[in-house]
């Protein structure tokens, strides 16, 4: 049998046919939660950035090129988490690991043996640690300068 035929993929190219400027480019990212006064004040505190309310029981954080959309469901149904996790970079990794702690979020989920809730300097060589917050949303914070470019 293939590789294939075992369900496994083989690897793509490194390069695309597009070019950058006509690559979609990401500027918004949506995460669920059951109370935005409550989700409002904990990103803001984790992130040390002040929301903005918006229409629509929302509050929007600035991550750089990207806007994370915090959306309060609770009027329709139970919040859905995020994908596996949502990646920040940041200059300060000890700073928000430290409100992440305060926060009493870190994850306890293992990554690749090591505790996700800990900084670590992951097998890929990214300085990082994982977080969750209490509707399930994973994301992970790493250290600039120790990006995996893949």
């Amino acid at each position: 049998m293939t590789s294939e035929e075992h369900g496994q993929r083989k690897a793509t190219r490194k390069t695309s046919p597009r070019t950058p400027a006509e690559a979609p480019s990401l500027f918004r990212m949506n995460i669920e939660v059951g109370n935005l006064d409550e989700a409002a004040k904990f990103y803001g505190k984790l992130f040390g950035l002040v929301g903005r309310l918006q229409a629509g029981s929302r509050c929007y954080f600035t991550c750089g090129a990207v806007t994370l959309q915090v959306v309060d469901v609770s009027s329709v149904g139970k919040p859905h988490p995020a994908a596996k996790a949502l990646y920040f970079v940041v200059n300060d990794l000890d700073a928000i690991f430290a409100r992440a702690k305060s926060l009493r979020c870190l994850s306890e989920e293992d990554v690749h043996g090591e505790p996700g809730g800990q900084i670590r300097v992951r097998p890929w060589g990214e300085r990082s640690f994982y977080v969750e917050d209490k509707w399930h949303n994973p994301m992970c914070f790493v250290e600039v300068g120790t990006i995996y470019p893949g």
